[in-house]
């Protein structure tokens, strides 16, 4: 049996229709496209396999100050007018080079509706117009802005998160650790199959390469528009599992997809925080690949994953 039909082997029969309808849906992939197509493409595509769009109390959209002064678009979600309510910053997927507010504004609302807080989405400026750090930049100064400003916006600045899928999740990882550095206590690091690792050299992404969401060409095409260097490659700041230490950084959420080039480095953070002592909730979905969390209408283990990172948010906030 090829390595492709042993994997697919793994796939639950739900995640491997959707595959199915994929290929025969015979669009060209993203890293074969412009940036901006590859923007376009996604964007269009993102809702179509979502649960359906919560209504919630309050949905709107304002911007953050960076630090050179550009205004980052933001997406505020609260499910109540209640003032005082927790706020978890949220940092899209998209390898740095697509994704947006709209791309996650379904799954937002979402966590949003079952965790019973408010959400910021943030639009943080994209590779290849903003190579590295910009990202990160941008994720940093908007949670820095969220705790000074909390109160501007209707949430309790003394209950902070950060969260993120795929390179969403990379850019919260960080943003735990700046937020130690800084003395910002955060209540938990929710991370949706977040990339850490410097170099994709882990048994998952050899034997995840091909046939699934997310593909070998597609990593090297998104990493390849924002880090150009090994040095950068190498700083934790892109690969989190690099970073001097991790004592002290907030508690985590960890989600993970089985079938994914990433499950493996996922695995890996997972076991750098846990020996330094932060707690971890690690759960790992099966049969399902990379952004599964956003396949709710299809795949019953995104509407598990949203339930279950609902709960972790509900704890940390002290909700329940």
């Amino acid at each position: 049996m090829t390595p492709l039909n042993l994997h697919r082997t793994r796939l639950t029969p739900q995640m491997h229709s959707v595959l199915d309808r994929m290929a025969r849906a015979g669009h060209p992939p993203l890293h074969t496209r412009s940036p901006a197509d590859a923007r376009v493409a996604y964007e269009a595509g993102s809702g179509v396999l979502e649960v359906p769009k919560a209504a919630l109390a309050r949905v709107e959209d304002f911007t953050i100050p960076a630090r050179d002064g550009h205004a980052l678009p933001a997406r505020l979600y609260a499910p109540s007018t209640v003032a005082g309510l927790p706020v978890l910053l949220y940092l899209h997927g998209g390898g740095f080079t697509i994704g947006s507010i709209a791309t996650h504004d379904i799954l937002c609302r979402e966590l949003s509706r079952l965790a019973g807080c408010m959400v910021v989405s943030l639009d943080y400026r994209l590779a290849p117009e903003h190579r590295f750090p910009t990202a990160s930049d941008d994720a940093w100064d908007a949670l820095a802005w969220l705790a000074a400003h909390a109160a501007q916006i209707g949430a309790d600045p003394a209950r902070l998160a950060v969260g993120g899928d795929s390179a969403g999740g990379t850019l919260a990882a960080v943003n735990a650790i700046l937020a130690r550095d800084a003395g910002l206590p955060l209540a938990l690091q929710l991370l949706i199959y977040p990339g850490c690792a410097a170099h994709q050299d882990t048994p998952s992404h050899a034997l995840y390469a091909q046939g699934l969401v997310l593909e070998e060409p597609a990593i090297s095409w998104f990493f390849g528009n924002y880090v150009h260097t090994r040095a950068e490659r190498e700083d934790w700041r892109f690969a989190p599992l690099l970073a001097p230490d991790v004592d002290g950084v907030a508690p985590a959420w960890i989600g993970l997809a089985e079938c994914d080039p990433l499950v493996d480095e996922g695995v890996d953070y997972a076991d750098k925080l846990r020996l330094a002592g932060v707690p971890v909730d690690l759960e790992i979905y099966r049969g399902v690949t990379h952004e599964f969390i956003k396949m709710g209408r299809a795949i019953p283990e995104a509407r598990q994953a949203h339930a279950d990172a609902a709960r972790a948010l509900r704890n940390a906030f002290r909700l329940e």
